[in-house]
């Protein structure tokens, strides 16, 4: 593979909004020699891969670039860049976000606290006790049900915006994904389901954790909503949607892909 050593790809970070420029009409990530804005001390520049070549390299700054003495950068929160970047722009600045997210949670041993020292792009290890830390990625599965020609929708609670999505929480510890999904469904829904199916998955760097989706059909139950986690929800026609996720969540891949039949 051919590199140039001179330039890399810079993902910088101000909290959860990413460093963007504008060119032609269109936003790309910094690919400069030097970093586009100084490395401030105290942030420490991780290198996270190869691409297109190039290194990609990313920082933290702590406070956000000022668009007024450069009108062609922006910074926009993660998310958003979705609909700003290509997808595999996205996807490195994703993986950026979370090696700084475990940079920041790993910089003392949480046995001892003596600070750690890192062995690797994404392994540190403790000096004292030899503990070995890696980016720990929390799994969660989601998963569309249906029943006849109707979808199950649901809002949770912690949804910012007024879309419905599917039901969907953290695997915990001693179960499988499958037992995951079984659980989730029964205790936010009372609802036994069926034909379980896996669909795919899909990283999720909000802030380190990978979505894994299933497919199922209602077997039996009245749905009952857990009060505590949903504020509502029911079973849907494709001819009467409420609004529903963005297209870069698996949950909209899920929807989508029962909508087109």
């Amino acid at each position: 593979m051919r590199m140039d050593a001179g330039k890399s790809y810079w993902f910088v970070f101000y909290k959860d909004r990413l460093l963007l420029e504008l060119h032609d009409g269109k936003y790309y990530v910094p690919c400069t020699s030097a970093p586009p804005v100084p490395v401030p001390a105290g942030s420490t520049v991780q290198t996270i891969g190869i691409w297109n070549d190039y290194e990609c390299r990313t920082y933290n700054v702590y406070t956000p670039v000022n668009g007024a003495e450069a009108p062609q950068r922006i910074m926009e929160g993660l998310r958003a860049t979705y609909d700003l970047l290509p997808l595999r722009a996205y996807k490195w600045a994703g993986k950026a976000s979370q090696i700084l997210n475990w940079d920041a949670n790993t910089q003392y041993c949480p046995h001892c606290g003596e600070p750690t020292h890192q062995i690797s792009p994404i392994g540190k290890k403790c000096p004292v006790c030899r503990q070995e830390f890696y980016p720990v990625i929390s799994p969660a599965m989601i998963v569309r049900i249906t029943r006849e020609d109707q979808i199950l929708l649901v809002h949770a609670r912690n949804f910012k915006s007024d879309y419905y999505g599917l039901i969907a929480g953290f695997l915990e510890p001693g179960e499988s994904l499958e037992e995951c999904v079984y659980r989730e469904v029964m205790e936010e829904t009372r609802l036994r389901i069926k034909n379980l199916k896996y669909f795919g998955s899909q990283t999720w760097p909000y802030p380190s954790g990978i979505m894994i989706g299933y497919t199922a059909e209602y077997d039996s139950g009245e749905l009952m909503l857990q009060n505590t986690e949903l504020s509502k929800g029911g079973w849907f026609n494709r001819d009467q949607l409420p609004a529903i996720p963005q297209k870069l969540s698996l949950a909209r891949k899920l929807i989508d892909n029962w909508l087109e039949g």
